[in-house]
């Protein structure tokens, strides 16, 4: 089923106001940066407001976490405290989903992030997030994964426990009601 990529005026002026308040709140994650500048590049990018409304409807909390000085793009990351909500029980990635004979997912993380138009965050951006607080204290989130990795069939996924982030493995067509992901989408 292809979603139509599109948000009402209400929804536009709901998102803004959403991340409008959020940027207010956690300066720490974007010290330096001014909303109005934020605000122009998003109007600029409609297609990308509406993935910011799908992070967003999906329970993900995004926030700014950096501006890239050499590409001119603000980065937005998934800052809910643990995995979002509507983007768990899912396996890694296509193949995965089609390996499993039963029981199997509605969908998978990489075919969830294309969907919505954001990247899944790589074991780096996850550690680096970490740096800005405390996520997935209960919750793990599937991050991308080396393909060296993913061709002997495993996939990996971050946590944070005992104030330590954790790197871990399973096989990429595993999921769990407590797994999701992170994305990241740049403006």
């Amino acid at each position: 089923m292809e979603t139509e990529k599109y948000l009402s005026p209400e929804q536009h002026k709901e998102i803004l106001r959403t991340l409008k308040s959020r940027f207010e709140k956690n300066m720490n994650r974007h010290n330096g940066l001014e909303w109005d500048n934020v605000l122009e590049k998003l109007e600029a990018n409609p297609e990308k407001l509406w993935s910011l409304n799908e992070m967003e409807r999906t329970e993900g909390e995004p926030d700014v976490i950096g501006f890239d000085e050499k590409a001119g793009e603000y980065i937005f990351c998934d800052c809910s405290a643990e995995s979002p909500k509507g983007r768990r029980s899912v396996c890694y990635d296509r193949e995965a989903l089609e390996s499993r004979k039963q029981h199997k997912p509605q969908t998978s993380a990489v075919d969830m992030a294309a969907d919505i138009g954001i990247e899944i965050l790589t074991e780096e951006q996850y550690r680096e997030l970490q740096k800005l607080g405390c996520f997935d204290t209960k919750t793990s989130s599937w991050v991308k994964t080396p393909e060296k990795i993913r061709k002997l069939g495993g996939a990996i996924f971050c946590d944070r426990r005992y104030d330590t982030v954790f790197v871990y493995h399973n096989g990429a067509e595993s999921y769990y009601a407590a797994r999701g992901f992170r994305g990241l989408l740049r403006i």
